[in-house]
């Protein structure tokens, strides 16, 4: 059995070894010590405010505060655009992990229409994901009451609840303040950077009328508040506030009152009333018929009502006021008198022989006049109270088409009128040069003829027609027609008014002149024999006006046959009428048009009235004894007699046999 060698143990070794691991762990305990300090020293000293700032967005987040929406009111503070408290379902984006499924799950408790979601998704893609974002607005008290049950099971949801707008009025000046809708994706693609900040927390946007003319007065500036929140996103505590800057009150020149009666006057007639005080350009009144109700449109309208109001015959969404184009008939007549004057080739004793038809020389076709047989020799007084035709195709024909439409164009026709609504049309002033961009056929001198009787290529807006008869009354001084009158920071604060000078200089030179014409649109309401001899009746100061009466057709029959003629009336005039008062001292103007009436005077004249009348009650006069028919003469309700005295009114043949002019006037005017 042999024996095993006992060991030696080497401590000297064993302890340098331990010494070299000893070693070796304190340099590695050094080095991660270092490594920690390091990357210490960068999140806590080299980039202590970017981790801050992300720290700080996972406890605090900011929050838009949106302003107020400033309020509309009429010239005597009547409340035409209101804000009302409203609650909306809004969605943070970032806190919900699948967003179909959310909406699918929601809309079994609130329900969504295809178009809330719609908007939704398109306003998802524009905005920042911790950034709520409107899915259904004005939610009901049932809808808030079944959501706030369900409130946990959708993160990222939440009830808030905002100011929407209200139009106490309803359809009554729809076409004049418009509305506000919700901002889509379309509308902030078209912002900047600057106007995308100020629009943080806001719903709504101007889209029509006043509302968006002046959006940037209304807005206001957003404000900002800093809220702690817990890991589900609710909010803790409020840690900063910045308050928004509400919306300015806007002061309008409207007269509610006058815009009432004015729009009860038309019944729902298509067609559109404007007064304007020419001693400003103020606009009192601002009427398009038919309307729409505004408050359809501001937390989104139904595609059931949408279709209705876009389908409908009679267009209540067009602003006829504003955009509508019509021949202005024999509304143009006292225009082209005073032009004569200032041209200096005519003046107030000229007369002409009226036979009942005006031919030019060397032509064989001739044109009508407004009776049978004419009114014998007028002046051009006489041919204004009358509407005599035969003076008016003369003085055209002299005065020439070039000057014909540089005077005109002088009184605001063929041209905007600058007033502050988005949308205004220009109209056709006629012109060579109009023509010449449309056809090569050259100006032929019956185009020339009719012009002088407001048809032809003539066109002028509503708006237009206003702005020339403000400017005739306020004694050939101009004024932009304009809707605002003042504004307001804030309840306590004071109105501002707004000044707007003159557009420009009088186009009247001599006081003479204005006189003459004066005198002549006078007669046709109160000398017993113009065409508007009933409208003054019971009225406690003098009227001036005249009635236009245009075709829209051009005439197949005898215009004299009594038989025929009803059919006629009742289908092919546009009924319009021009008047202001006092007519010595004119402080208001209307223009009347009706899309479709018998005769200016008995269609549109008795609109003019109503609204003049109101404006007595106004200005704090008694209501002025109506001694007008009752009924407005519509053109399917025309009375035997009247309708066997309108057959004597005569028709106009196409201007030459080569001539392409549209239909022209029958002359006028009952």
């Amino acid at each position: 059995m042999s024996r095993r060698r006992a060991s030696i143990k080497e401590v000297r070794g064993e302890v340098a070894l331990f010494r070299r691991r000893a070693l070796a762990g304190f340099a590695l305990i050094l080095l991660g010590l270092a490594a920690v300090c390091v990357r210490y020293v960068y999140l806590q000293v080299l980039h202590h405010d970017e981790f801050v700032v992300r720290s700080d967005q996972n406890r605090v987040k900011p929050r838009a505060i949106p302003p107020a929406r400033g309020l509309i009111y009429d010239r005597n503070g009547v409340l035409l655009a209101d804000n009302v408290p409203a609650f909306r379902l809004e969605v943070t984006p970032e806190q919900v992990a699948d967003m179909d499924d959310m909406l699918s799950r929601l809309g079994a408790v609130v329900p969504l229409s295809d178009e809330d979601i719609a908007s939704f998704k398109k306003q998802v893609k524009q905005s920042r994901r911790f950034e709520g974002v409107p899915l259904k607005l004005k939610l009901t008290e049932d809808e808030i009451g079944r959501f706030a049950v369900n409130r946990w099971r959708f993160p990222g949801v939440d009830v808030v609840p905002y100011l929407t707008r209200r139009y106490p009025m309803g359809a009554q000046l729809a076409h004049v303040i418009g509305y506000v809708s919700r901002i889509d994706a379309d509308d902030l693609e078209g912002m900047d950077e600057e106007e995308e900040a100020s629009y943080k927390g806001t719903t709504h946007i101007g889209r029509i009328g006043i509302e968006r003319y002046y959006e940037k007065l209304l807005h206001g500036e957003p404000g900002y508040e800093l809220v702690e929140v817990n890991a589900d996103g609710r909010t803790q505590a409020v840690l900063d506030t910045t308050p928004p800057t509400p919306g300015k009150n806007i002061y309008l020149t409207i007269d509610e009152r006058l815009q009432k009666a004015a729009e009860e006057a038309m019944n729902g007639r298509a067609g559109a009333a404007i007064a304007i005080d020419p001693r400003n350009g103020q606009i009192l009144a601002f009427a398009s018929e038919p309307s729409f109700d505004p408050n359809l449109f501001v937390n989104g309208i139904s595609s059931a009502d949408y279709k209705a109001l876009t389908t409908a015959p009679d267009k209540p969404l067009y602003n006829r006021a504003l955009r509508g184009v019509y021949p202005p008939g024999s509304t143009v007549k006292p225009f082209l008198a005073l032009g004569g004057l200032e041209m200096g080739i005519r003046r107030p004793s000229d007369t002409v022989l009226s036979t009942g038809e005006f031919c030019i020389p060397g032509q064989s076709r001739c044109y009508r006049d407004d009776k049978r047989g004419g009114d014998g020799t007028v002046n051009m007084i006489g041919a204004i109270e009358k509407s005599t035709n035969t003076y008016f195709y003369k003085l055209a024909l002299d005065m020439g088409i070039d000057r014909l439409s540089a005077w005109m164009g002088k009184l605001g026709f063929g041209r905007k009128t600058g007033i502050d609504l988005i949308g205004e049309v220009e109209g056709v002033l006629p012109s060579r040069e109009w023509k010449a961009t449309r056809s090569k056929a050259g100006w032929f001198p019956g185009e020339t003829i009719i012009s002088g009787i407001g048809q032809g290529y003539w066109a002028v807006t509503p708006i237009q027609l206003a702005h020339a008869v403000a400017t005739f009354a306020g004694r050939g001084i101009p004024y932009a027609p304009h809707l605002l009158l003042d504004t307001q920071d804030g309840v306590d604060s004071a109105r501002v008014p707004q000044t707007f000078p003159p557009s420009g200089p009088s186009v009247v030179r001599r006081a003479a002149d204005w006189e003459a014409v004066n005198e002549g649109m006078k007669a046709v309401i109160n000398s017993g024999k113009g065409t508007g001899k009933k409208l003054g009746i019971g009225f406690p100061f003098v009227i001036a006006g005249k009635s236009g009466t245009a075709e829209r057709f051009s005439r197949k029959t005898d215009a004299y046959d009594t038989n025929k003629n009803k059919a006629y009336l009742a289908s092919r005039h546009r009924a319009l009428f021009i008047a202001y008062t006092p007519a010595d001292d004119p402080k208001i103007a209307v223009a009347v048009v009706l899309e479709a009436g018998a005769w200016g005077a008995e269609d549109s004249g008795p609109i003019a009235r109503k609204i003049l009348d109101q404006w007595v009650v106004d200005e704090g006069g008694q209501r002025p004894v109506d001694l007008t028919p009752g009924k407005i003469v519509t053109a399917d309700t025309v009375p035997e007699a009247e309708a066997a005295e309108a057959s004597s009114v005569g028709g106009v043949p196409p201007a030459t046999a080569e001539s392409t002019a549209p239909p022209y006037d029958n002359g006028e005017d009952q």
